[in-house]
């Protein structure tokens, strides 16, 4: 049997390469160990499922095409969040999501940003050529960054820039006149009309590439010149290694510790040079691969020794708290609630605020974001009426608990082996020690229980991940 210290490292992994695990889920991890679930969570086997698709599909059909409304699309992806046994892939759907950020505000179509995400999903582990190449193809990409209105005669230059400055290599890493030149590239790259679907909004757009809108003159781009199309200016990129070193800040900055925010970069060191280094070499060596680089992060010391260095996105408080409970496991008619949840927050999934997506760390945290997040998990480990939180109940009791310190360490434990400050637990065992020790035949036993898991949840370590 794993000793606590092997699961309170799993539960880690589990927290940044998925939304956190039940006390089931980290028992079958721990019995296969932590290399194992590494790989496991890098190579799903086939049998495990993306989300209960099938069942969202039947009792709630239209938040697969929620036409200009963004909250069916909301409740649609953190459906598959909580649901998914392909934890790492719809964590790194949501690491796209916010690379490669992409908003309803303009585009007034949450079924396109669906479709995004289920592309990311499929894709979003593998190649990081293949990604690039597949989002500059992506029709919501292109409408988003106006590449629909770059045109060899009249060249738009959105689509250029943001591809170097926000998705690839960074500031002051090109020129002027190299984003002028990316944008001729990807001229023709284009997008079929929308065409009606009664009743359901419209069919989705569709790739489309248009050879006599193409800029087929000579083009010199970061020094090098001929007549290069979009997937010839991709390919150069991945030469240069400030782009390596761009995506593996990403990278660390999302699954290891909050860094400084992007604009920062060409004036901030990285928080951890050496770690960086290391993810780079793996990146490059691997051929862009995104699986070896995260094979890299989660197998590393400096992974391992960054527990509760990272405020975790309202996403995952809201995932990981739906997850941890149970609740919302069936898509029934209050599953559109838990869409807008993230957004009380601070992060309006599907609808960032610009292409620079969110600002992370200390920046999700403000007297408002901060009181909605604790509430949100206090109303659902406190309600004892959902299965997670009954099993967490069943488990304290099995186990023999009844002190005030038994009960803190447990409530810990089932909340994330979370280790907490000397102040923090000597105020958790205030509270369990004001009404003695826990007496299962007592018809309350249940609500203090839940008491003290919502103390637990509003604790700075189950905030941070």
């Amino acid at each position: 049997m794993a000793n606590t210290k092997d699961l309170a490292m799993i539960a880690h992994l589990l927290r940044r390469a998925g939304f956190g695990a039940t006390r089931d889920e980290l028992a079958r991890y721990a019995e296969q160990g932590y290399d194992a679930t590494v790989e496991e969570l890098i190579n799903p086997p086939a049998d495990k499922a993306a989300g209960k698709t099938a069942l969202l599909v039947r009792y709630n059909p239209s938040c697969l095409l929620p036409g200009g409304v963004t909250v069916p699309g909301q409740y649609n992806w953190m459906y598959h969040m909580i649901t998914t046994q392909r934890p790492l892939e719809e964590k790194m759907s949501l690491f796209w999501h916010h690379v490669f950020a992409t908003a309803n505000s303009k585009l007034d179509g949450a079924d396109q940003l669906v479709e995004q995400i289920v592309m990311f999903r499929k894709i979003g582990m593998g190649s990081y050529r293949d990604i690039l190449l597949e989002v500059a193809k992506d029709p919501t990409m292109i409408f988003w960054l106006d590449n629909n209105e770059n045109h060899r005669y009249a060249v738009n230059e959105n689509w250029g820039r943001e591809l170097l400055e926000l998705f690839s290599m960074g500031v002051s890493n090109y020129t002027e006149v190299d984003v002028r030149e990316a944008s001729r590239a990807f001229t023709g790259w284009n997008i079929e009309p929308r065409l009606p679907r009664q009743p359901y909004w419209r069919f989705p757009w569709k790739f489309e590439y248009r050879a006599e809108d193409h800029d087929e003159g000579e083009k010199t781009f970061l020094g090098r010149t001929g007549n290069f199309n979009g997937e010839d200016i991709i390919n150069i990129i991945l030469e240069e290694p400030a782009t390596a070193r761009f995506i593996c800040r990403h990278l660390y900055n999302f699954f290891v510790a909050d860094d400084v925010q992007v604009p920062a970069w060409t004036i901030e060191p990285a928080r951890d040079e050496d770690a960086l280094e290391m993810m780079i070499n793996s990146f490059v060596e691997s051929g862009y691969e995104m699986k070896a680089v995260l094979r890299t992060i989660f197998t590393s010391e400096f992974f391992k020794n960054a527990q509760f260095a990272k405020i975790k996105s309202p996403a995952e408080v809201v995932a990981g708290t739906l997850r941890l409970t149970e609740s919302n496991m069936f898509p029934g008619p209050d599953l559109p609630d838990i869409g807008p949840q993230a957004a009380y927050m601070g992060q309006d999934l599907l609808n960032p605020p610009s292409v620079e997506g969110w600002y992370t760390g200390k920046e999700w945290i403000n007297s408002g974001s901060l009181l909605a997040r604790i509430n949100f998990v206090a109303d659902h480990v406190a309600d004892t009426s959902l299965p997670g939180v009954q099993n967490i109940i069943g488990y304290m009791e099995s186990d023999g608990v009844t002190t005030p310190d038994d009960f803190v360490n447990s409530a810990l434990t089932h909340m994330g082996y979370l280790e907490v400050g000397a102040e923090t637990r000597q105020q958790l065992l205030d509270y369990a020690q004001a009404e003695g020790n826990l007496d299962w035949n007592d018809e309350k036993v249940g609500s203090r229980v839940g008491e003290m898991l919502a103390l637990v949840g509003a604790t700075t370590e189950y905030q941070f991940g």
